[in-house]
């Protein structure tokens, strides 16, 4: 008996060792609320133009092609009313509408049992509508670098620094930091948030990995 249980808890044990190495999935999908500001550039000193904070919704995914390289994508889309007024003068609101897309390639490689470095390239698209009439578009490259972990049996977090540039973002600097709450092997909740010197984003909503 005592013989059987012994072996009963080294294979559990075994087990949640490789659960934990394995803790890291690359395949998942995700959706939720999303939050996007902008920070508008002054083209008249008297013209007071709120910065946007398209908030709404968003989709975003990986999938694994392999131990060490991954494909992941999302798409978001926002609106927000912005006040406008003119040497101190209230003009009104107009309706902005903002949507991004983002499609990329990542490697990882693991640290430690627990953690993983990582490296990613992506391509953005951004439109932006106001009064549902386009008024900006542009296309950007993104590289970025971070690590990624198993704090705790069912917590997750990463970090990353993300380098920008293109018609949007203009050589930007930002960082990102994230966490997932695990339920189970599959359901969590997730939550990032990037900061960058011109355009900050938040999401939250919920994940499935596989």
């Amino acid at each position: 008996m005592k013989k059987q249980l012994a072996l009963a808890l080294a294979l559990a044990m075994a087990s949640s060792a490789a659960a934990a190495a394995d803790g890291l999935s690359y395949t998942h999908v995700e959706a939720g609320y999303s939050v996007q500001k902008i920070e508008l550039v002054t083209v008249d000193e008297d013209l007071d133009i709120e910065d946007p904070k398209a908030a709404g919704g968003y989709i975003a995914g990986s999938v694994a092609l392999n131990d060490a390289m991954h494909l992941f994508g999302g798409y978001r889309q926002g609106s927000d009313d912005i006040e406008i007024s003119y040497a101190g003068s209230y003009l009104g609101e107009v309706d902005i509408d903002s949507t991004q897309y983002q499609i990329g390639v990542g490697y990882h490689h693991t640290l430690s049992d627990r953690v993983d470095w990582t490296g990613e390239l992506s391509y953005l698209r951004t439109e932006i509508d106001v009064e549902d009439e386009e008024a900006a578009e542009g296309d950007d490259y993104r590289a970025s670098l971070g690590l990624r972990g198993d704090l705790a049996a069912n917590f997750e977090g990463w970090i990353k620094a993300n380098y920008t540039d293109g018609d949007v973002y203009d050589s930007e600097f930002s960082g990102t930091i994230g966490a997932l709450v695990k339920f189970n092997e599959t359901w969590g909740i997730v939550g990032e948030a990037e900061f960058g010197d011109k355009n900050s984003q938040f999401n939250l909503g919920v994940r499935a990995s596989f």
